[in-house]
């Protein structure tokens, strides 16, 4: 078991200091340093392309946060041929788990058909009225709570999906002035973090470890699930009640869910099914992904009851996570000491500072391959990963596509990573305090 000690930064950074990598280890990690700063710096691509109208294309596609860590996995892979060969690349990608990637751009695809959201949208506007508050701020209200925490059991991609397009076509499309909008977002990425942890299955950082120490749901409930729900609530309280005025002034609740008429019944239970299919196969992509194939027949034979499906969003989002994975399995020569040789407290926090710079399932993975950890380690570093959730697009699988939906509404078309970051903390903080002072 190893011994848990006070974090002490200088023997810390003594010990990162004198590790060895290899050259593909240490290419990978600059590769990776280098996209991080990339996602910080989308604005100013995005810029760019109004400066220079002839590169234009090249300028928006290197502003797209979604294509960000696919491109520089390309830039490795590139860089592995040269340093290890055709053969050992190979090998690190089939060695590789795309799973994620895929059940993310399947589920986003079902749950944001059209059929998904006018049922879910009609059960939050039933809700709605039975809170105490006017229809703006309850439907504002549930979007950012309750969706969250269905999160749990839908997966969060699929909360994530279905929030970020309740909010879009009931608020966002309404020109929000910016703060809220980067209030909203902040509230959103980490309630949706800590909102899928009433279950060992629905947020990424716990799937990764549930099994191998035996999480199931009586205990997420009991070490997780009532404190993150503590927090999400204050959240979405204290957003709903600092910009009451404004929602009440630009919110459209009376929103239909899509285009045309209502859709039958038939073909919404079909939908949930899909979707709940999915959900049940999510470990098994020859599965979920043969049941999203016949999604799509089944949605092109009743095509008169759908709108666009998030086709060309869901790839995008896909790519990015696939990207993340990609360059994220050459991180673990300095992720897991930074994880290991720290005491219990300061190990949350650093979970949750590292959990801003990469994938909070890749973290917690990392973090489990730590042999002989006591309880508390586990708890630290768990809670501290789905803490840090929020901070930045990068930080959990389902903030790209949060991201790619509600972009389109922010000024240029593009969201501040600073924003965002900044946005994020306060929410950030609610649920320090839920996981660390409850």
């Amino acid at each position: 078991m190893p011994t848990m000690t006070a974090f002490n930064p200088t023997r810390f950074f003594i010990r990162m200091a004198s590790l060895a990598p290899t050259p593909p280890e240490l290419v990978a990690a600059v590769i990776f340093a280098i996209a991080v700063l990339h996602t910080f710096s989308t604005k100013f691509f995005a810029h760019l392309a109004h400066l220079q109208p002839s590169h234009a294309g090249l300028w928006h596609l290197l502003g797209e946060v979604e294509v960000v860590f696919g491109f520089w996995a390309f830039v490795l892979i590139a860089a592995l041929f040269v340093l290890s060969g055709k053969d050992a690349t190979v090998s690190y990608l089939d060695g590789r788990n795309f799973t994620e990637p895929m059940f993310v751009f399947a589920i986003m695809v079902i749950a944001a058909s059209k059929p998904i959201l006018q049922a879910v949208l009609s059960l939050v506007q039933t809700a709605a009225r039975l809170l105490p508050l006017p229809k703006a701020l309850a439907v504002y209200f549930l979007s950012l709570s309750a969706i969250p925490l269905l999160g749990s059991f839908i997966t969060e991609p699929a909360a994530m999906t279905l929030a970020a397009i309740l909010l879009r076509d009931a608020y966002f499309s309404n020109r929000l002035s910016s703060r809220l909008q980067y209030s909203t977002l902040g509230v959103l990425f980490v309630n949706i973090s800590i909102g899928g942890t009433l279950t060992p299955f629905a947020a990424p950082p716990v799937l990764m470890v549930a099994a191998k120490w035996q999480w199931d749901t009586a205990y997420m409930i009991a070490h997780f699930g009532w404190k993150s729900a503590v927090a999400v609530l204050i959240n979405a309280a204290i957003v709903t009640g600092l910009f009451r005025r404004e929602l009440m002034a630009k919110a459209r609740v009376a929103i239909k869910g899509g285009s045309g008429g209502a859709v039958p019944p038939a073909v919404t239970v079909v939908h949930l099914l899909f979707l709940i299919g999915v959900v049940v196969f999510a470990h098994h992509p020859v599965a979920f992904m043969g049941l999203f194939l016949f999604f799509l027949g089944f949605a092109e034979a009743y095509k008169s009851h759908q709108d666009r499906l998030f086709l060309r969003e869901g790839l995008l989002v896909a790519f990015f996570v696939a990207g993340l994975v990609t360059l994220g399995g050459l991180q673990q020569w300095w992720l897991q000491t930074a994880l290991s040789d720290v005491d219990t407290t300061a190990l949350y926090f650093v979970a949750t500072a590292l959990t801003a710079i990469t994938d909070n399932a890749a973290l917690t993975y990392l973090g489990s391959l730590v042999a002989g950890v006591t309880p508390e380690f586990k708890y630290a570093l768990v809670a501290g990963a789905v803490t840090g959730g929020g901070l930045t697009v990068i930080a959990n699988a389902p903030n790209p596509a949060g991201f790619s939906i509600l972009k389109g509404y922010f000024r240029d078309a593009a969201i501040s990573p600073f924003g965002l970051l900044l946005a994020a903390l306060p929410p950030t903080c609610v649920a320090i305090f839920a996981f660390q002072g409850l």
